[in-house]
């Protein structure tokens, strides 16, 4: 099968929306995972990400300009136990308090559907990671242009060395309607070192559009990770 480039995946494209790459280092040593956002009104570009325990969350830049947080005040990433969820909106709490409960991934997002934001109904696309590297992916979106009934996709993947996944919320930029994604997670190669992936991606995020991004390292001997945190306000 084809490995993209996630450097043409993004710089050919200037509206992917929101972004998740999960994968596994060259050497084998490694987790990989990565969450982006970007944004093309000033609710959503007035975003930034900070930590938060093992995890991180999105708060306003300037919070005299928040005029709606439901969809864009959440927490993307957080730990349970040996596992890493990313997601791009509040379904992270969803999964994360399922799992808790030793409950699946699977049924928490069966709880819960796209986002209420029509005509575009942005997808919810979540991905979680085991302590081994292997990784599962989601996204929920519309089975209907009036937003009425949720179609459900679920992925899993072994953890191999060099190869990540990318599944991302939109096709391309649209207007009145962005093209939601289609098909399964695209497969990306993934680099050796943190600091060239977090430029990598940063770099070739369209300029106007792109807000924050979270990338982490994890070692998978000891657990121990790196990550890194841009945000285009700083």
């Amino acid at each position: 099968m084809e490995m993209r480039s996630i450097q043409k995946e993004l710089s050919s494209n200037s509206y992917p929306g929101r972004g998740i790459i999960i994968g596994k280092s060259p050497n084998g040593k490694y987790a990989v995972t990565a969450y982006f956002i970007m944004g093309r009104s000033e609710n959503s570009r007035n975003r930034v990400f900070v930590t938060e325990g093992d995890g991180i969350r999105t708060e306003a830049f300037d919070p005299s300009k928040l005029s709606d947080p439901s969809l864009i005040i959440y927490a993307p990433v957080r730990v349970l136990g040996n596992k890493t969820i990313v997601t791009n909106g509040d379904q992270t709490d969803t999964i994360w308090e399922y799992l808790a409960k030793g409950e699946s991934w699977e049924a928490a997002l069966r709880t819960r559907m796209f986002e209420d934001d029509g005509p575009n109904w942005t997808p919810r696309i979540s991905g979680i990671q085991a302590n081994d590297g292997s990784y599962k992916m989601s996204i929920l979106k519309a089975a209907d242009p009036e937003g009425k009934a949720c179609a459900r996709f679920f992925w899993e993947y072994p953890a191999t060395a060099g190869l990540g996944h990318f599944l991302h919320t939109y096709v391309c930029d649209g207007n009145p309607v962005i093209p939601t994604f289609q098909g399964e997670p695209e497969r990306v190669s993934i680099p050796a070192d943190i600091d060239d992936f977090t430029e990598e991606l940063w770099n070739n995020l369209d300029e106007n559009n792109k807000i924050s991004l979270f990338v982490r390292y994890t070692d998978l001997e000891s657990g121990k990770y790196e990550q890194r945190i841009f945000n285009k306000h700083i």
